[in-house]
């Protein structure tokens, strides 16, 4: 039976469910006109002002040849086309059909020279569906920003994006695959120099709407910068609410010292690179111990008061299985972990040029991790607790209508197209770790809508906060929350998160860029953890949407501006382009003047003081073996094995042709001088013995006929 307190919220819930429809009736009436913020130039949108691309199926878009584009790009990087031609030409650009077909969604396309691809992109047509249908269109129209978005079809158009990437250095301390980049593989260092680093910030502060920016320092490994601390400081300095590294996190796991002093700098969040429970799950990175650096990076991470967010690759076949046991993973540390981000592999940088079987194989969408997430864990249901990562957006704009025209920056805003990413929110009680899915207890879409009127009628803060309380309350029920949790938990969450009331900070601790070590304390003494299991789906060749690049909220910035995630690392390959342009040096140059940073590769393992930890483990998941998938059905699981094979395959075939010559002379000295058979002198066109492996032969003769007509 539940408790007296579950019965008392659900008659609120009726109360404000009456309140709400004497509240939305006057609200209906005489509706203020959006104000323009001081962070942007145009107007705040509301619901009906907001834009889409076409969305549903059957659709028409455009997308990239996955052979032009690569020729193409070679001939930019070898100097034999200029750069130019990505700005003010369609190069490598095709036309693409989404479609159904046997259930799943597939963009297939054809190219004139290179013939027909197709590829799939939801294995569950209900949940690419739902996605679309509950995205809430596109933020304001970017502007101010000339100077940094020119890059052709690839530029960025809308919104401000939610996170400003920034690669450091292309130098890392691992050697493996997936790898956006090529890291260690290009034969070229390109890294950031000091005032190139601060050009990038001060620049994209100056974009509109200038939204609640965070800034994220990859690479390449970010901490192998000599700049890194260095540019999380002025990032802070300037401005950034969420400074962030994406890294695999050796360097913090061997120096608890040096996670202090990233710290202190203002770093407030470690994208760590995870891609399993246990070392067997990451073995395909070629670390001997590099579970064991995840775990302790973690602890030195937390004890600085840096917050973590676990980042995985999936790969069909290679570590897919691990998806439940990851979750399993941050339900078993809720102190520690609140943001989970899975990301599916993306087909470029070493696995640009895979061949069909292996992708096939390999493939895994938004689809595929909602429906693994339901069958390993239990939690979400795919149609109802999912929702496009941009649908939080519409609460981003009731967050920027309570903070008033006065803000100096706008809230963080996830604008991308409904194809892009994905999420669920998870409660989870951290002293008893009961989760549910949010969207169990409080009804999204009907929320969302809510809010929606809300935030139209453009209202003050005390109206705007009174609309959101009774939208909750209707939409909330008790009965299907977590078992100790209230409906003033629900409100507290909310003010926490978008510090809409005045002295929200001082009550849960500051989130802006000024905070200390004593505001994250207080943040974390909450008692309910907000886990958000993420899913982020970067394009390729094989399914490149530009409707999705214009959209992008993770632009990178470069010396020639600022370019959409995808058309960096993918598609177009700007990446290459860039970092050649501005190539620091050579590698035999760069080792003789600074020598060599140690590499981990081969299973070598990462020395560490401690291993340490105290962290909860699933002793099972921990010690299970490596996923053998593909090898049971004989297929690669990196291009290196790709090539391996076919490599190995050729020689094979070598041998197969002497073997074959030898026993075939036998075969005619047995007959010439055991049977007594007279032999006929080499026709045209026969390759000797000598030749076999050795000087190449002449084409044998051919008969057209036979060529032509295939008889």
């Amino acid at each position: 039976m539940h408790k007296p307190v579950k019965y008392f919220e659900k008659a609120m819930t009726f109360g404000a469910k009456g309140a709400w429809a004497v509240f939305d009736k006057l609200n209906s009436i005489n509706q203020k006109p959006s104000f323009t913020p001081k962070w942007s130039d145009k107007p705040l949108l509301k619901s009906y002002q907001k834009s889409k691309p076409p969305l549903g199926w059957p659709r028409t878009t455009d997308s990239l040849c996955p052979k032009c584009v690569p020729e193409i790009r070679n001939q930019i990087v070898d100097g034999k086309m200029p750069h130019e031609v990505l700005l003010n030409e369609r190069a490598g650009e095709i036309k693409a059909q989404i479609i159904e077909r046997d259930g799943k969604i597939l963009m297939v396309k054809d190219c004139p020279k290179h013939g027909h691809f197709e590829d799939v992109m939801a294995i569950d047509t209900a949940f690419f569906k739902h996605l679309e249908e509950v995205f809430p269109g596109r933020d304001i129209r970017a502007h101010n920003d000339e100077k940094l978005h020119h890059h052709g079809s690839s530029t960025v158009k809308y919104g401000r994006g939610s996170v400003l990437t920034i690669d450091l250095t292309n130098r890392c301390n691992m050697m493996c695959d997936p790898c956006f980049m090529d890291a260690n593989q290009v034969g070229f260092v390109h890294e950031l120099q000091w005032e190139e680093i601060k050009t990038m910030l001060d620049n994209a502060i100056t974009i509109k709407p200038k939204r609640q920016m965070s800034v994220q320092f990859s690479g390449g490994e970010p901490t192998l910068s000599p700049y890194f601390l260095d540019a999380v400081a002025y990032a802070r300095k300037v401005g950034y609410n969420s400074v962030q590294a994406a890294t695999n996190g050796i360097e913090f796991a061997k120096s608890p010292e040096f996670a202090k002093q990233a710290a202190e700098a203002g770093l407030r969040y470690a994208y760590l690179q995870f891609d399993g429970i246990g070392n067997a799950a990451n073995s395909h990175r070629a670390v001997g111990n590099l579970f064991d650096v995840k775990l302790r990076a973690i602890e030195n991470l937390h004890n600085a008061g840096v917050d973590i967010v676990p980042v995985t690759t999936i790969v069909n076949g290679v570590n897919n299985e691990q998806v439940g046991r990851i979750i399993q993973f941050a339900l078993d540390n809720p102190k520690r972990i609140s943001f989970l981000s899975f990301q599916p592999v993306s087909f470029t940088g070493r696995d640009e040029e895979i061949t069909d079987e292996r992708r096939e194989a390999q493939r895994y969408t938004l689809s595929h991790l909602a429906h693994d997430v339901k069958s390993q864990t239990g939690l979400g249901e795919p149609t109802r607790d999912w929702f496009p990562i941009s649908f939080m957006s519409t609460f981003s704009d009731w967050a920027d209508l309570t903070h008033g025209p006065n803000s100096d920056w706008g809230s963080l805003s996830c604008g991308c197209h409904p194809n892009c990413g994905v999420g669920m929110a998870l409660m989870i009680d951290k002293e008893t770790k009961e989760a549910v899915p949010v969207t169990a207890f409080l009804n999204g879409d009907n929320i969302a809508k809510d809010v929606a009127k809300v935030n139209d009628a453009a209202r003050g803060r005390f109206l705007s906060v009174l609309g959101m309380a009774l939208a909750l309350g209707r939409n909330y029920d008790p009965f299907k929350s977590p078992k100790h949790f209230k409906f003033m938990d629900l409100m507290k969450k909310f003010d926490k998160t978008f510090a809409a009331t005045p002295g929200a900070d001082k009550r849960y601790g500051k989130s802006t860029p000024d905070r200390t070590i004593e505001d994250v304390k207080i943040r974390r003494q909450d008692r309910w953890n907000f886990l958000f299991v993420a899913g982020m789906w970067f394009q390729d060749l094989f399914n490149y949407d530009f409707r999705r690049t214009e959209q992008c909220i993770i632009p990178y910035a470069t010396q020639e501006g600022e370019i959409s995630f995808c058309a960096y690392n993918t598609g177009v390959g700007w990446r290459n382009i860039v970092e050649k342009m501005h190539m620091t040096a050579t590698l035999t140059k760069w080792y003789e003047e600074h020598g060599r940073h140690e590499i981990f590769a081969g299973n070598k393992k990462v020395a560490m003081t401690t291993e340490a930890h105290s962290l909860n483990l699933n002793e099972e998941h921990v010690h299970a073996e490596r996923n053998h998938t593909l090898d049971d059905l004989g297929i690669a699981k990196t291009a290196r094995e790709e090539k391996t094979r076919a490599r190995d395959a050729k020689l094979k075939s070598t041998e197969q042709i002497k073997q074959d010559a030898e026993n075939a002379r036998m075969m005619a000295l047995y007959k010439e001088h055991v049977l007594g058979e007279k032999i006929a002198p080499p026709q045209e066109g026969f390759i000797p013995l000598g030749q076999i492996g050795g000087i190449k032969p002449a084409a044998p003769v051919v008969d057209k006929k036979e060529e032509v007509f295939g008889d």
